[in-house]
């Protein structure tokens, strides 16, 4: 393993090939509802989880802590819907992606941690290496289920040291 992949802030501008940050964008005022006792933020109006039949499901994720620098050598994408993770606490974990393509391109992987109260829509065919919890814990997981599983999964020998600055 010779290639080390610095993990990044998560943001929304630099998150945006990849998908959408779930957060309050900065500024926004969204509207209120419920009397007036909430805030309501619409973020995405399409989530993309209906296409070749599919439909929502909602799930529980409970994720052990990984340690790093940790080796990735594999990725996965669902081509046909979206996928969203959402920590339940102040949880933070590291996304490793590369952009939607039919083999991922390895040179423009990109790392990102979040900073333990964003989630994220990864948009339909985003490669990206399973759930890397840096805090062991419950994510809520919205994603496409269909009878045909939509789950690509591509391996390589050399792999990537994945390494959280300090």
């Amino acid at each position: 393993m010779h290639n080390t992949l610095s993990v990044q802030p998560l943001s929304a501008a630099a998150f945006a090939p990849f998908g959408t940050v779930v957060e309050v964008p900065t500024g926004a005022t969204g509207r209120p509802i419920n009397g007036g006792t909430s805030q309501r933020f619409d973020l995405l109006a399409d989530m993309a989880l209906a296409a070749e039949g599919g439909r929502p499901v909602l799930a529980l994720f409970r994720a052990q802590a990984r340690r790093f620098p940790h080796a990735v050598n594999e990725l996965e994408r669902h081509a046909l819907g979206s996928q969203t993770f959402v920590p339940l606490g102040q949880r933070r974990f590291v996304l490793v992606v590369a952009p939607a393509a039919p083999e991922p391109d390895l040179s423009a992987l990109a790392a990102f941690i979040t900073d333990g109260a964003q989630g994220v829509v990864l948009a339909p065919g985003t490669w990206h290496h399973a759930l890397l919890a840096v805090d062991a814990g419950d994510f809520v997981v919205v994603e496409r289920a269909a009878q045909a599983v939509d789950c690509d999964v591509v391996r390589w020998e050399a792999g990537v040291r994945v390494v959280i600055p300090a």
